[in-house]
């Protein structure tokens, strides 16, 4: 039976086998595909070519992923050269160590196409560089010792950077904590305040209510007398109306004297009942404006979140000092590190602003405003080229910082800057804010949120904002 096969074999044709075979699992085509440099294979053997490159296993023609169609014909071609011969395919499992397209053991390792290839590939490598796999397995360790150094940096800042998280999660849960403690505080003051504004409101309602009542009750006992006298007046009327005609007449104009009333008719006057507007009209406006006298309202406060590690704020952000050692805050991206400085909590776009800062005898000091992008991790020469629109005090002279450095004229030393911000305009100007003398204007035409800037420097003594006035416009 044996015997019989083989006659049967080498009976097939075996040109026309080869024509059918798939150059890369050397066995007949399984849904065969064709590329668009015309070479075909077995969908299955393309897709593991794919994995590695795509490219043509036979010619290294690059194509996309996708251009491949269904070679029908010669699919058609295989199952009836399979269904009418005896030859079966004897499917070997793919190598790792031997190529997919010549069957050969890989031997080489191409340098620009970074794979190993057999013999019979150089042909189809001959511009490339090839090494034996003893030469290429350096090459590639050490292009990946470069990728692993690399990966190791990156790891090790990660490593830094949960350290710094983690130091950023417990400073925010102080910060919680303090703000906590500083809301509930304010409450509790305005609410106290509350409560002594609504004892005197209660007061003077009761008092007003006791007066007016006092009042009514005493002129109800006053109507209540009037009755009685108007009674006996009645009573004596009428009894002298009973007497004969001559006496009656003879004491007419005495009676009609005696039937006099002079009294005041009892009546609820104007300001009998109670001030109802006065106690309960526009109440809570009422005593939102009484509470004025103990709030306190600041156009500018600082923003903790920019300020120098150097610096230390106090609780309402409206001053700034000097801190006797560097605070452990967390290095964020908005934080002044290398530079003296800190902002203000609000940026602006447009419109008119205006806040006073109290720099005292402080020797060194710079205020001004600021562009958004200002640097914040490095030091920098404070100009108007540096996004920075300031003067200062250094040295005993006062300077408009800008390029070309401008010297002030003061005539005496201002205890309070007066800052003028008008975006729409594009001018900020500076002011004594003691005297309101004007000391300098600079323009330029903002084209980025603009935050108010403090150098305070470092001194005991702080440099503090201003609270502003406040005042009930009403329409």
């Amino acid at each position: 039976m044996a015997d019989s096969m083989d006659e049967d074999m080498s009976e097939e044709p075996v040109p026309l086998r080869q024509d059918l075979t798939c150059p890369v699992c050397q066995g007949i085509y399984q849904d065969p595909v064709l590329l668009p440099c015309s070479h075909s294979f077995c969908r299955v053997c393309l897709q593991r070519s794919l994995e590695i490159k795509k490219r043509c296993p036979v010619c290294r023609g690059e194509f996309e992923e996708g251009q491949e169609i269904a070679n029908r014909a010669l699919r058609d071609a295989c199952e009836t050269f399979l269904k009418h011969s005896s030859w079966r395919p004897n499917y070997k499992p793919a190598s790792e160590d031997i190529c997919n397209i010549h069957l050969k053991p890989l031997e080489l390792y191409c340098e620009k196409d970074e794979e190993p290839v057999c013999v019979d590939c150089v042909s189809l490598h001959n511009t490339h560089r090839l090494w034996s796999l003893r030469e290429g397995a350096p090459i590639c360790k050490k292009e990946l010792g470069f990728k692993v150094q690399i990966f190791e940096k990156k790891m090790e800042l990660y490593k830094k950077t949960t350290q710094k998280l983690n130091k950023a999660v417990e400073h925010i849960t102080h910060q919680a904590g303090q703000a906590e403690k500083q809301i509930k505080a304010e409450f509790e003051k305005l609410r106290q305040e509350l409560v002594k504004e609504e004892a005197i409101r209660l007061q003077a309602l009761g008092s007003e209510e006791d007066e007016k009542i006092a009042a009514l009750r005493e002129l109800n006992e006053k109507t209540k007398r009037d009755i009685v006298a108007l009674k006996d007046i009645i009573d004596s009327l009428k009894k002298e109306m009973g007497n004969e005609d001559l006496p009656l007449l003879r004491n007419f104009k005495t009676l009609k004297k005696k039937a006099q009333w002079t009294g005041e008719d009892p009546c609820l006057r104007e300001d009998s009942l109670l001030n109802m507007d006065k106690h309960v009209g526009a109440l809570s406006f009422k005593i939102w404006k009484s509470l004025q006298a103990h709030v306190k309202y600041n156009p500018v406060v600082l923003n903790p979140n920019t300020a120098s590690p150097w610096f230390s704020l106090n609780e309402d952000l409206t001053s700034v000092k000097e801190s006797k050692e560097r605070l452990t805050v967390p290095d964020n991206l908005g934080r002044f590190d290398s530079c003296l400085f800190v902002l203000g909590a609000e940026g602006y776009t447009s419109g008119k602003h205006r806040w006073d800062i109290i720099v005292g005898d402080n020797p060194k000091w710079v205020v001004g405003v600021c562009k958004e992008s200002v640097a914040r991790k490095k030091k920098f020469t404070i100009s108007t080229k540096r996004g920075v629109w300031s003067i200062g005090l250094s040295k005993g002279v006062y300077t408009a910082l800008t390029p070309e450095r401008t010297e002030l004229q003061v005539q005496q030393r201002p205890e309070r800057i007066r800052i003028k911000l008008n975006i729409d305009k594009g001018e900020v100007s500076f002011w004594d804010g003691g005297t309101a003398k004007h000391l300098v204007t600079l323009e330029h035409k903002f084209d980025e949120k603009m935050f108010p800037f403090f150098g305070p420097g470092l001194h005991d003594s702080p440099m503090i904002l201003a609270p502003g006035k406040i005042a009930v416009h009403t329409s």
